[in-house]
């Protein structure tokens, strides 16, 4: 069973998914209590969580805010997110059971449905269970979490990514050939196109630095 703090560090955490709290967001420890109904107590744990997360910094007699990452962050985090998925989609396609299988093909599905009703946010949290299918298949624990938590401090990111346009149809496609190649079980493959679906460069990039000023505003 889940305490407060922690039910409060997955509140705290979507809403910096979702840009309700923007990067370089003061979070008051005061506000938040007041906000949530509860002490400063289990915020200033869930803010610790976070912190230990890099989602938030905690700055001596200054407070918290939400993490900020740079330009040149930003390409070196989604460089190593794009390894790490390759690693997982090239493990996957190894060591996929049938049922894995099964349930990557149900979340590909679940995008496709996403992808008609023309929903990023609907599509984003399909996305993510996509790729968490993906990850579990690799049966590699530690790569697992690593995975895990560069995913977590990109979520704002990857999420702002879908808004850009055609990003939704071309997300999709890419992950036709990831579930392919898994499937027929094409390890190389499979991580060639995770490392290309994944990767930020070029125009993807300019795109994502034009849309970063929304991500304060999504809430708005």
């Amino acid at each position: 069973m889940k305490n407060r703090s922690t039910e409060l560090r997955e509140a705290l955490e979507e809403m910096i998914a979702v840009g309700t709290l923007s990067p370089g967001q003061h979070l008051d420890e005061t506000e938040l209590a007041a906000r949530f109904e509860v002490s400063r107590t289990p915020i200033r744990e869930a803010l610790i969580q976070l912190a230990s997360m890099g989602v938030v910094v905690i700055r001596p007699r200054r407070g918290a805010i939400v993490a900020e990452l740079g330009p040149q962050q930003l390409v070196e985090m989604f460089e190593v997110m794009s390894e790490l998925e390759a690693t997982c989609g090239r493990l996957a396609a190894r060591r996929m059971t049938v049922e894995e299988q099964q349930a990557l093909q149900a979340a590909h599905q679940a995008c496709k449905e996403a992808l008609d009703s023309q929903g990023p946010d609907d599509y984003y949290y399909r996305n993510e269970a996509f790729h968490e299918a993906i990850y579990a298949g690799s049966h590699n624990q530690f790569l697992i979490e690593q995975a895990r938590s560069l995913y977590r401090r990109l979520r704002p990111y990857r999420r702002l990514q879908l808004r850009v346009r055609n990003r939704l149809s071309n997300s999709y496609a890419e992950h036709d050939g990831v579930v392919q190649a898994i499937i027929s079980g094409d390890g190389d493959k499979a991580a060639e196109l995770l490392r290309e679906h994944v990767m930020i460069q070029g125009q993807r990039f300019s795109d994502l630095m034009a849309s970063l000023p929304q991500l304060g505003k999504q809430a708005a």
